[in-house]
This record gives C-alpha cells, sequence and structure tokens, in this order.
C-alpha cells in the first residue's frame, strides 16, 4: 500500500510491485501484519515532510510482525523461519513482503498471536520511553495519563502500574473499561469533566499523549515534578519549578525486547481494537481522520 503524493485518504492505493531482495546486513520479511499509526496521517498529507521527508511513492507501514524469508550477506543472528517484530523507519511495512536490518529486529513474542505483534514497536517504545526515560516515573507516584484511550495510551498505563505508580488516565467513554482493564486506579471522563477539577492533589508526572496542548496541565503537577509530550512541545514559565519535555521517539531493540519480555510475562496486555485486510488502508485513514478508530488497528496482508 503506497502513496504517490502527498494528499487525502485517497492517495493510498493498492500496487503490485516486484518482491525485494535483502542486501548485505538485511533480511526479507514474510509480513504477518503491520500497524496503523496517527503519525501515519502527518506522513501522508505531507505534515511532517520537513522532519521525514519521503521518497515517492512511499509504502507506508512503520512496524512489522513476520517471519524472516531469506537471510542477507552477513546476517548471522537471524534465520530463515525467525518470527520477529521491529519498528521500520524507512516504512515498507504496509505489504505482503519487506526488508529491514537485521538490527532492527527483535524475537517476536510467544505469549500473542504473530499479527498481534504488530502494535507494539511504535507504541510501545514510545510509552517505554516516556515513562522511564523522559518521566523517570518510580514507585509510589502519581502519575497522569492524558489520553490514554490511543494506541500509547494503553502502553503507557501498563508501564506506569508496572513502575508501581498510582495512575490516574483521561479516557473517553469508548475506551474508559479498556483503560481501566489496564490498571488505571482512575478514569477521568474528558468529556464531561474538566482534568483539572477531577484531582485533589498535585500529580508527579503527566504524560500528556493526546494532540492538545499541556499547558493548562502544568499547574496539576506537584514543584519538581515533570510534564512529558509526546505530541505539542509544552512551554512553562521561566523559573518554573516544573520540568517540560518533548520527544520524538527512537528506534531502540534493547526496549523493544524488554516489553517482548513484559508481553510473554503478561505484564503487559494488547488491545487489538481491530484486525484489517491490508487493501483496507485507505478506509482506516479515512476513520481515523473521522474520530471513528480507537485503539490499535492491524492490517494483515
Amino acid at each position: 500500500m503506497r502513496i504517490h503524493r502527498y494528499g487525502d485518504a485517497s492517495v493510498v492505493r493498492l500496487d503490485d510491485i516486484p518482491r525485494p531482495v535483502p542486501g548485505p546486513g538485511e533480511v526479507l520479511i514474510d509480513v504477518a501484519a503491520t500497524s496503523f499509526n496517527p503519525s501515519d496521517i502527518g506522513l501522508r498529507r505531507g505534515l511532517l515532510r520537513s522532519v521525514f521527508p519521503l521518497d515517492l511513492p512511499y509504502t507506508l507501514g512503520g512496524e512489522v510482525a513476520g517471519t524472516v524469508a531469506e537471510v542477507g550477506d552477513g546476517v548471522h543472528t537471524l534465520a530463515a523461519g525467525d518470527r520477529v517484530i521491529g519498528r521500520l523507519d524507512g516504512g515498507g511495512a504496509a505489504a505482503e513482503y519487506v526488508v529491514a536490518e537485521a538490527g532492527t529486529l527483535v524475537a517476536a513474542p510467544v505469549a500473542v498471536p504473530l499479527a498481534h505483534a504488530a502494535a507494539i514497536p511504535i507504541a510501545g517504545l514510545t510509552a517505554w520511553q516516556a515513562v522511564f526515560e523522559h518521566a523517570g516515573v518510580t514507585s509510589g507516584q502519581r502519575v497522569l495519563v492524558n489520553g490514554a484511550g490511543g494506541g500509547v495510551g494503553g502502553f503507557a498505563v501498563q508501564l506506569a502500574r508496572y513502575a508501581g505508580a498510582h495512575v490516574i488516565a483521561t479516557a473517553g467513554p469508548r475506551s474508559a473499561e479498556t483503560v481501566r482493564g489496564f490498571g488505571a486506579d482512575r478514569i477521568v471522563d474528558y468529556t464531561t469533566t474538566p482534568v483539572a477539577g477531577a484531582l485533589d492533589e498535585p500529580v508527579d508526572v503527566v504524560l500528556n499523549l493526546a494532540a492538545v496542548s499541556a499547558e493548562p496541565l502544568v499547574p496539576l503537577v506537584r514543584p519538581g515534578g515533570v510534564v512529558v509530550s509526546i505530541t505539542i512541545p509544552v512551554e512553562v514559565p521561566a523559573g518554573s519549578p516544573v520540568t517540560a519535555t518533548h520527544f520524538v521517539v527512537r528506534n531502540d531493540t534493547s526496549h523493544l525486547a524488554a516489553l517482548v519480555k513484559l508481553v510473554d510475562t503478561g505484564a503487559v496486555r494488547l488491545d487489538i481494537s481491530a484486525s484489517r485486510p491490508l487493501a483496507d488502508l485507505a478506509s482506516v485513514h479515512h476513520d481515523a481522520e473521522s474520530g471513528r478508530t480507537r485503539g490499535k488497528i492491524i492490517l494483515v496482508p
């Protein structure tokens, strides 16, 4: 599934192209599934071209779960038949086969269907780095997860709980029960209740995962606390006792392997809200822009 130009969801189209061949240090993956991410909309529309310029035509799909079909020269860590997952910085997983650098892949979890594991790399890595690297969440802290109903939010709630935090999560009616099942101690329905009025004491950490400004959340953080945003950068007044951080997720196989272990032990569960045929990708983009999706959607060739 490729785009030949930037534009609305209609530019996503199914192309028949030659099967790729792995080069040195690469493997060919027989794709079990890829996953849709909200950032794919920005890529498709050209909103991210200053940061992530695309060589068009561009095959979508930034994360993959599949089976190694062939290995290139110099690859000794993987073999044909290995089940793997990974984040593909150059995209390409929205296809039957994709080539990837062997060093960007880790063994897939065994406790979930291989196709479901396509939901882990991007959302899981983003949540891991937000919770542990940038927020430094520790046991006993109070953590507010703003936008817990999305793909990253589900991982963030679970990882914060795994770290021993008390988790307050904002979620709408469609996702509230799922977020509660992930271990959130309290749910704030942002569609009816202002977050500021729902908290009886400050929090140590705000994780802003929603595409909204986090400035109104800064007063909810105790002195010495931190606001971490994965969407809109946060501005705090000069001399503020609150630290604000905005980051873009990076590929890190050590983090990804750690996530796989948590999935295999049951400490982290996957929320697959839908499994769609790969050919439906344009429709998935359209539905997401219309606000009709939640959680993680996997796409199966």
